[in-house]
């Protein structure tokens, strides 16, 4: 019988350990298809983060290492100038990528890295209780701001993609959604051209991809879709940001 669909060679047999709704699944799966369909399986070196995806090592039957937290865009660079014929890439949550490792991805973004980030924004702390991000909304509940951010005290939420798009090294920026099955399809095609960029030796790629949380939001799977929908994706538009260079 011609099997139709089935799991990707990129990725391994374990089972996801992420809560009911969570959407990391899906951006694994995209990550994997596209590292399939270039044919870059043996070649390819990801990091994973600390928080939510930490286990990614076991999903991505790749080369993985473990960065400590924020750390990952520093070791993609050593390994990628070490190793200038793999492609390299970091999956990273907001607490990862957007706080504690904020200098380390806007350097590496800045000096054009050529490696690919796949940047996860679900505008909240997951794996360590739901507490504020730099991404959480204002007037989002967290556990550190049980009546909702207040930008007075916390500041702005941090719009990391329209920040970086503006430095010379970053030569794609693109952010998109998992939320329907249309902007999943246009995830997956992000992903692939952020690959594609690095793949041409172009420079630093970057594609945030906005996420659900539903056990730290509070909200069933399905409110929580309905949620990024009509709060994250008013502040965060979908996108993409900045494209240089013919990758085609």
């Amino acid at each position: 019988m011609e099997e139709l669909a089935g799991r990707p060679k990129s990725l391994t047999e374990q089972e996801f350990h992420y809560c009911p709704g969570c959407t990391h699944g899906i951006v694994h799966r995209l990550v994997a298809e596209v590292i399939d369909e270039l044919d870059i399986q043996e070649q390819t070196i990801g990091i994973a983060p600390v928080g939510c995806a930490v286990l990614a090592y076991d999903y991505f039957d790749l080369d993985m290492l473990e960065a400590a937290h924020g750390r990952p865009p520093a070791v993609a660079t050593g390994i990628k100038r070490v190793h200038p014929d793999k492609v390299v890439f970091t999956y990273q949550g907001d607490g990862d990528y957007a706080s504690i490792g904020t200098a380390e991805s806007v350097h590496a973004a800045s000096r054009g890295e050529r490696i690919t980030t796949v940047f996860i924004n679900n505008a909240i702390y997951g794996m360590t209780g739901g507490q504020m991000a730099p991404t959480t909304l204002e007037g989002q509940k967290a556990t550190t701001a049980p009546r909702g951010r207040d930008t007075k005290e916390a500041g702005f939420p941090l719009q990391m993609s329209e920040m970086l798009a503006t430095l010379e090294g970053a030569v794609y920026v693109a952010r998109v959604s998992v939320d329907t099955p249309q902007r999943i399809k246009q995830a997956k095609e992000a992903i692939k051209k952020a690959f594609k960029v690095q793949l041409k030796g172009l420079g630093y790629a970057l594609v945030e991809v906005l996420s659900t949380c539903p056990t730290n939001w509070g909200l069933s799977p399905q409110q929580a879709l309905d949620w990024l929908e009509d709060n994250m994706i008013p502040y965060y538009p979908l996108g993409e940001l900045k494209s240089v260079g013919e990758v085609e």
